[in-house]
């Protein structure tokens, strides 16, 4: 008989943080504008930021003020928008919806879950206990490990501190650098067309999965914790 492919039962899922578990563009882009009200420009509008919100300072400084790293005043622009985002970043910040009632059924499942971003710890550290996410089994920021996503190193620190092989982890991103990392990392990879998703459309990333809302997600699982279940009573 021949029994079908079925993906193995995750013991872990790791998240990236910004267009993933958490909707941050509001305060991101809030920073942003006030960089630019400070030199006398109108705001840049929220529906030009809102998609390159996953890229931090990058993406919003470069959507804002046309500069690239290297370009001059990118780094004096670069530490202002720190400094103003560091004092208001959980003003409009919230989790997506259907988030909460996801990880919950993560837990009893008996799965754990973590993030990893590549949102600095100066960030990262605040944040999250003030939209409701100090409960994560592990926290790796962009500055954890030795090189950022789309580096595997910091999905790799993640599966380490949760003491669960990689192999055994989903990693779920809004960005295509997150599934790129979730590959390198020997990960099953998750895209979530519900975040932020830049310019390159999510359905070329290559991505095991593309799943338009975290309701999607958690059916996912349990439909692939189901079929593991049966295929290995039926062996």
């Amino acid at each position: 008989m021949t029994l079908p492919i079925v993906l193995p039962a995750p013991r872990a899922i790791l998240f990236d943080l910004d267009g993933t578990l958490a909707d941050t563009a509001p305060d991101l882009a809030a920073a942003v504008n006030w960089l630019r009200t400070e030199r006398g420009l109108p705001p840049t509008p929220y529906s030009v930021l809102r998609p390159t919100a996953s890229a931090g300072a990058r993406g919003m400084i470069g959507a804002a003020f046309g500069l690239a790293p290297g370009d001059e005043g990118y780094e004096e622009l670069r530490l202002q928008w720190f400094d103003r985002y560091q004092d208001n970043m959980a003003v409009h910040s919230s989790l997506f919806g259907g988030v909460t009632e996801l990880l919950v059924g993560i837990e009893e499942a008996g799965m754990a879950w973590g993030i990893v971003t590549n949102k600095p710890a100066r960030f990262t550290d605040p944040l999250l206990p003030q939209i409701g996410l100090s409960h994560a089994g592990c926290v790796v920021s962009g500055d954890t490990a030795a090189f950022p996503k789309p580096h595997p190193a910091p999905l790799l620190e993640g599966a380490r501190r949760l003491s669960i092989d990689p192999e055994h982890c989903w990693y779920v991103g809004d960005d295509q650098r997150d599934v790129e990392a979730g590959r390198a990392a020997g990960m099953v990879t998750v895209a979530c067309n519900w975040g932020y998703c830049g310019a390159i459309e999510p359905a070329t990333w290559g991505a095991d999965y593309l799943l338009d809302t975290p309701a999607d997600l958690l059916q996912t699982l349990r439909s692939v914790v189901e079929s593991a279940r049966a295929l290995a009573s039926a062996a």
